[in-house]
């Protein structure tokens, strides 16, 4: 396989093998619809040759938003003129799109999102801190409905396809994990399987009956975390081979869950630009937060892991080996050679990125034009802590001047 041909995705063609991974924009109002900064964004991604782009996080319903403002949305057919706009721009310059949904679950806050948390169960979230309330089985299918509506949604809009958000301690994901679901009812975990898979079954059915069977499914899921009894390579296995029996279109394995958010995208951690906007740990006082730095953060941070390249690659080799379906690695991808490594010598089907888009996003340029291009991004993660802000998700470093 190489870099720079074409490929599908079901039956979606694809121009090359690169993606742009979900990234949260910051750029939708309060109700979660698209800017005029959301149009801006995609046409200048489009433009600059990627191959696939899976958006930052809808949410489906109200009670599944984030805390971070700005979030999209897609929850009535109101959504579907505006998003409508996005996918043409995207279009127009031979890029695909797909529209990622997902809803948080306990991986939220009241306070922000004015409604009562929900989750797999009444497990608290360690980092969120907030109980959520136990879905009963009948709004667990109302949940479902839903994520099959704003894919429904997603399809009249024009995307190319969705991406279900199946990772990152989510609500899907919180369904899947025996550490946090210990429902008695249709939806518990299978003891053998050890996952609780019929939320995420039922939800692809939905899908697949309201948009059809050749309609591509992508769905991010996490190959492990940082739970005591982490996820086994046994039941990641498992899932790799109930996805292989769903036949969704694409896998795209990442890694963790919000409950050690920097374990996810890895790197520097700024501390000060945590304490100044993060929402959890936000202090005003200089000398609360030399208390927060002395006290705090070296508890929180213990099970931080260092950035590596190529990180998650050795999940997906994983799955290689268990399904024929298209496998996609994020995490720790900065330059040719390594995007070319997982391709040509692992056998990886696509290559996401997040931060270096943000950075560049005229990246696959440069990376077409240079053998030994290197990426800008430093993995100061700047711009994921300013996610937490008022203000659009940007590069804080390298395309705009000094950090703040």
């Amino acid at each position: 396989m190489e870099i720079f041909e074409k490929s599908y995705i079901g039956k979606c063609e694809l121009k090359n093998r690169i993606f742009r991974s979900a990234t949260f924009e910051g750029m939708c109002n309060e109700e979660g619809f698209p800017s005029e900064n959301y149009l801006d964004l995609y046409k200048e991604l489009s433009g600059n040759n990627i191959g696939g782009i899976i958006t930052g996080f809808a949410f489906i319903s109200e009670e599944g938003k984030a805390i971070q403002p700005g979030q999209a949305g897609i929850v009535n057919e109101k959504y579907i003129e505006p998003y409508s706009k996005v996918t043409s721009i995207v279009h127009s310059s031979g890029s695909k799109i797909f529209l990622q949904i997902a809803h948080t679950g306990r991986q939220t806050r009241e306070r922000d999102i004015k409604q009562k948390i929900v989750g797999a169960s009444d497990k608290r979230s360690m980092y969120f801190r907030e109980k959520p309330k136990k879905l009963s089985k009948e709004e667990v299918v109302e949940i479902i409905e839903k994520f099959g509506n704003a894919a429904l949604y997603a399809k009249k809009a024009d995307f190319d396809g969705i991406q279900i958000h199946a990772a990152h301690g989510y609500l899907i994901h919180q369904f899947l994990l025996p550490t946090i679901n210990n429902r008695k009812d249709i939806f518990r975990v299978d003891p053998e399987k050890e996952l609780g898979l019929k939320f995420l079954d039922l939800i692809i059915d939905n899908i697949r009956k309201k948009c059809g069977p050749e309609f591509p499914i992508l769905i991010k899921i996490s190959g492990s975390d940082d739970y005591k009894r982490r996820f086994s390579e046994k039941q990641f296995s498992n899932l790799i081979g109930f996805l292989d029996l769903k036949k969704v279109d694409g896998i795209e394995i990442s890694y963790g869950t919000m409950d050690h958010a920097l374990n996810i995208f890895r790197g520097d951690i700024p501390f000060d630009l945590i304490l100044q906007h993060n929402k959890i740990y936000k202090v005003e006082s200089s000398f609360a937060k030399k208390l927060m730095k002395i006290f705090v953060f070296p508890f929180a941070t213990r099970k931080l892991i260092p950035f590596s390249p190529m990180y998650n690659l050795k999940y997906a080799e994983i799955a290689k080996g268990i399904t024929s379906i298209p496998i996609i690695s994020v995490g720790g991808y900065r330059e040719k050679k390594e995007i070319e490594y997982a391709i040509k010598n692992k056998n990886i089907d696509y290559i996401s990125l997040c931060r270096p888009f943000i950075c560049e996003p005229d990246f696959v340029k440069k990376i077409e034009k240079n053998e030994n291009y290197i990426s800008k991004c430093i993995n100061c993660n700047y711009c994921a802590i300013m996610c937490d802000s008022k203000f659009i998700t940007k590069c804080y470093k390298n395309n705009h001047g000094n950090r703040i």
